[in-house]
C-alpha cells in the first residue's frame, strides 16, 4: 500500500472531534497494525514527539513519549477502536477514553476512567461501547502487570526506517 496516500484520524468523544493526524508520518502498515512517528502539535515542557504502534486486532495505541532528546518520558496507551478501510486508504481510530501511563522505573498509573462514566451519564457511548473499553483496558493491564509489555512491540523501533 502507498503510504503517502493513506490518511489517519484521531476520533474523541470528550470533547467530541474527529481530526486527521496530517502531520504523523506512517512508516509501516497493514490490517493489524500501523505505526507512526510524531510531534506535538503544541508546545510542551514534559514531552516532544514519539512513535505510536496501533494495534488494530487488540484495541490498543502504545506510545512511546520522548523528550526532545529521544529520552523516554513514559508510555501511553489509549484503549482504542479502529475502523480501518483499505479502499478508503483510511483508517478512524476512536478514543474508548481509558488510558494508562507505564513510566521508566515501571510505575503504571490507570487514567481516564470517570471519562467512561461520564460519557454513559451524557448518553455520549452505549453501555456496550463501556464493555468493550474496559475489556480491552483489562487484557493490556494482564500484559502490564505481567512485566511483559515490551514483548508486544519492538522496544527498539524508533521510527529511524522512515
Amino acid at each position: 500500500m502507498d503510504l503517502s496516500d493513506f490518511q489517519l484520524y484521531r476520533k474523541r468523544y470528550i470533547p467530541n472531534e474527529t481530526i486527521l493526524l496530517k502531520d504523523d508520518i506512517i512508516y509501516y502498515i497493514d490490517h493489524k497494525l500501523i505505526k507512526t512517528k510524531w510531534k506535538v502539535l503544541k508546545p510542551r515542557k514534559d514531552f516532544a514527539c514519539g512513535i505510536s504502534w496501533y494495534y488494530l486486532d487488540k484495541g490498543w495505541k502504545i506510545s512511546r513519549f520522548m523528550d526532545k532528546d529521544g529520552k523516554l518520558v513514559y508510555y501511553y496507551c489509549d484503549i482504542i477502536d479502529a475502523v480501518f478501510s483499505k479502499d478508503n486508504k483510511s483508517c478512524v481510530v476512536s478514543d474508548l477514553l481509558a488510558d494508562v501511563k507505564v513510566y521508566p522505573d515501571g510505575k503504571v498509573e490507570v487514567v481516564d476512567l470517570e471519562e467512561i462514566a461520564d460519557a454513559l451519564d451524557k448518553k455520549i457511548i452505549t453501555v456496550s461501547y463501556a464493555k468493550k473499553s474496559l475489556r480491552r483496558l483489562d487484557s493490556l493491564l494482564k500484559i502490564i502487570y505481567s512485566g511483559k509489555l515490551g514483548s508486544i512491540f519492538d522496544l527498539n523501533d524508533n521510527g529511524e526506517n522512515v
